[in-house]
């Protein structure tokens, strides 16, 4: 006699089971209200009067796509990044925010615009890390009430029109040959003032030319295909005139 309702129950409470995942939090609702957050684990819902929202607490990545901006200097970029933010809070994920993911998202695309919009041409190029650093500060305030934390920012690509490509091309190009000749300058500086006191050695010291030009003639001479025209000092000479007077 009671087997019947005995079944009823059971199915009654087997099709009234819901899995909380490690991963997930269930947010309770008791005729439309909320009451409670469920931890992982089996968690009865009873129809009818109950449902259960089950939020996905993990890390997520997602793929700002491509957006329009202009720098402060009024240069046309295409940026896109990848923002990755995790619920903190899973009952204002659901109650505060109608789809989290989907606002994430468009706020994620609207600051971009505008950070992009607060920095040079060069400061965003140059200082990458301190704009999406921006950015992040910007949308997590933004989505602290809807109880999302965003971890980081980070652009991807910044892609800049082909005329302006070649800009910076040829600005870097200048600034290599630039760069060149200043080394190339430091060089023969420094070429000049050690012959300087290469020669200010070898006056000094009485013979020592004598025996650089020798050493010069040996370094010469080592090739036979060279024809060596060699101008005797004045002062060797003097030296044969001197020897001829006695």
């Amino acid at each position: 006699m009671w087997y019947p309702i005995i079944v009823i129950v059971m199915l009654l409470v087997l099709s009234s089971l819901r899995q909380v995942n490690q991963y997930e939090r269930g947010v309770m609702f008791t005729m439309g209200r909320y009451v409670g957050m469920k931890n992982p684990g089996w968690r009865i819902v009873w129809p009818v009067f109950q449902s259960m929202k089950k939020v996905d607490i993990r890390v997520k990545a997602v793929d700002v796509p491509d957006q329009e901006a202009i720098t402060k200097d009024n240069i046309s970029v295409k940026v896109n990044a990848v923002i990755y933010y995790k619920v903190s809070d899973a009952a204002k994920a659901v109650i505060e925010v109608e789809n989290f993911y989907y606002a994430v998202s468009q706020l994620a695309q609207t600051t971009m615009r505008n950070a992009v919009g607060e920095v040079d041409l060069d400061q965003l190029l140059s200082n990458r890390d301190e704009v999406s650093k921006r950015i992040q500060m910007v949308v997590d305030a933004a989505t602290d009430p809807w109880g999302v934390k965003v971890d980081s920012v980070e652009l991807k690509d910044i892609n800049l029109p082909e005329d302006m490509k070649r800009v910076i091309a040829k600005q870097a190009e200048a600034e290599r040959e630039r760069r060149a000749v200043i080394i190339k300058a430091e060089g023969e500086v420094i070429a000049a003032d050690n012959m300087a006191k290469a020669a200010t050695i070898l006056a000094s010291s009485q013979g020592a030319l004598h025996l650089r030009t020798l050493q010069t003639i040996n370094d010469v001479s080592s090739d036979q295909s060279n024809t060596l025209v060699f101008a005797i000092p004045l002062e060797v000479l003097r030296a044969f005139e001197g020897m001829r007077k006695v």
